[in-house]
């Protein structure tokens, strides 16, 4: 199978150069392993129904001012849309008295949720919409340039919203000094972890504390194997390699599908990744474990898919590093634990891991509804509750400490991608002083030599697509053993020629040009 897939990959490689695409498809998770879910999936249709009433009058009875806000559910993969429009209303009935807003509410999951929000933005549709640096089309990066999104820095000015939290927050999102974000203030660091199985660390007896490096988890995978699980090692088809590497380089890209620009941390200054001895060893030891076994080849094909970590199918995985990772138990219906894999830094993007935006379409009125609805959000605690787990009683209850359990099927969020983490109710295996340990969680991080730097694509960015282009047919390969340990030279090698056919040297000189610039 690996030979068939490598010859077949090899053989499309030579034509791939001559093509442009529009854009990259891949989408990596965020901080707190974002496209993984919480709870058990239902059958209903996803709820997106409210797109139909999108355009609508702006205003509702009397001066309230309509905003449509859509946001990605991760926990649900369809969601129920009676239930999001019994939460709809829930919100509505309780910000009434409040602010002279109300909501249109659009869940969609995650499958789906790039392709729909981004056909939703381009008919202006949307005034309020959850986004993220990773994310695919619709991230940050893309929204910038495409002039899609709303400046609200003077709106921000005094506002509830800009107060609810420190002020770094709002420097570190900014683009050319301006503020067109609202990050959700959580593990806004970056860092990652080695997840185990606790069953199996127990059945096994293996003492997580020695594994310090990748290699180091071959022991533990051949056990996993010898056990017959699927999915030894879980990739959770995700190319890692600019997760795992973050300590020699500052990936400022922010995307998976052009980890081949990066900051070397040791010279810094900017450097073509592929062509690094760290990413034949990384690519070789994929490779090698997908021989053996300890990879599947669902990574490569994408068969996997969010509910996987939540099965028994797999032993050892990854997580970002957050305040509370006993938060994963919850998520993944089962005893997780984690051993640290990486530092943490603070970067460019690392704050705009999950984070909101008012779309460029928006009336003066819309706009300044929509930062008074986020600044409620920000500071009110029910309706941040209401918001991430939906209806008490229903979706949750509160236990005697007064901190959440989910119980919902149909309507589950989890708090970093919903609101502030000083403002959302604790679950019930967190700490109560959960906002505490977030603040002190971000305070404790490296600051990275490329903080701050944003990179300006426009002169090259014919050029730059068309590379990102290139990712899916070699690099996701690449990085998810889709090739034998023996051919990985000749891949990268084929690798970097399509790309320089495709006009990366001109992008990276664009890129060591700015960033010389910006130091």
């Amino acid at each position: 199978m690996k030979k068939k897939l490598l010859s077949v990959l090899l053989a499309s490689a030579m034509t791939m150069s001559l093509l442009a695409g529009c854009g990259s498809t891949e989408t990596a998770a965020p901080a707190d392993t974002s496209s993984e879910p919480a709870a058990t999936t239902t059958d209903a249709a996803p709820a997106d129904t409210s797109t139909d009433t999108a355009a609508a009058d702006t205003t509702a009875s009397g001066d309230a001012v309509t905003i449509n806000l859509y946001r990605c559910s991760f926990n649900v993969a369809n969601p129920d849309s009676a239930q999001v429009q019994k939460v709809q209303d829930a919100i509505n009935a309780y910000i009434a008295d409040k602010i002279n807003v109300q909501i249109v509410l659009t869940d969609i999951g995650s499958g789906e949720y790039v392709d729909k929000a981004n056909l939703a933005l381009a008919n202006n549709e949307i005034n309020l919409l959850w986004t993220a640096s990773w994310e695919a089309t619709i991230g940050t990066n893309d929204l910038v340039p495409k002039n899609a999104v709303y400046d609200i820095t003077d709106l921000l000015a005094g506002s509830d919203l800009y107060n609810s939290m420190d002020a770094g927050q709002w420097e570190a999102t900014k683009y050319d000094g301006k503020n067109y974000f609202i990050p959700v203030y959580k593990d806004n660091v970056e860092g990652y972890d080695f997840m185990f199985r606790q069953d199996l660390i127990d059945k096994h007896g293996w003492d997580i504390t020695t594994v310090k490096t990748l290699a180091d988890l071959e022991p533990m995978l051949a056990d996993a194997k010898a056990d017959g699980l699927k999915y030894p090692l879980l990739t959770q088809k995700t190319a890692m390699f600019y997760r795992w590497y973050i300590d020699k380089f500052d990936f400022f890209t922010a995307d998976s599908a052009t980890n081949f620009f990066a900051v070397d941390r040791a010279t810094n200054s900017v450097i073509d990744t592929i062509q690094t001895p760290e990413y034949a060893e990384f690519c070789k030891l994929m490779g090698d474990w997908a021989e053996k076994g300890y990879i599947s080849e669902d990574e490569v094909t994408k068969t996997t898919n969010d509910q996987t970590t939540q099965s028994q199918d797999w032993a050892i995985s990854w997580w970002t590093d957050i305040p509370v990772n006993d938060e994963a138990d919850a998520r993944y219906g089962q005893d997780v634990t984690m051993q640290p894999a990486t530092g943490r830094y603070a970067h460019s993007t690392s704050a705009l891991g999950s984070c909101y935006c008012v779309t460029a379409n928006c009336t003066p009125e819309q706009a300044q509804a929509c930062i008074d609805f986020m600044g409620l959000l920000y500071t009110d605690a029910t309706l941040a509750d209401i918001y991430t787990f939906g209806i008490e009683g229903e979706d949750f209850t509160y236990n005697a400490d007064h901190q959440v359990e989910q119980t919902s099927e149909k309507y589950n969020h989890s708090m970093w991608e919903s609101a502030s983490a000083t403002i959302v109710t604790p679950l019930a295996n967190e700490p109560a002083n959960k906002a505490d340990l977030y603040k002190d969680f971000n305070g404790g991080a490296n600051t990275s030599c490329a903080a701050g730097f944003r990179f300006d694509k426009s002169p090259v960015e014919a050029q730059y697509t068309a590379c990102a282009n290139l990712f899916e047919q070699y690099g996701f390969v690449l990085e998810n053993g889709g090739v034998p340990a023996a051919d990985v030279d000749a891949y990268i090698e084929q690798y970097q020629a399509d790309l320089d056919a495709a006009g990366y040297q001109d992008v990276l000189a664009e890129f060591q040009k700015q960033y010389d610039a910006w130091k």
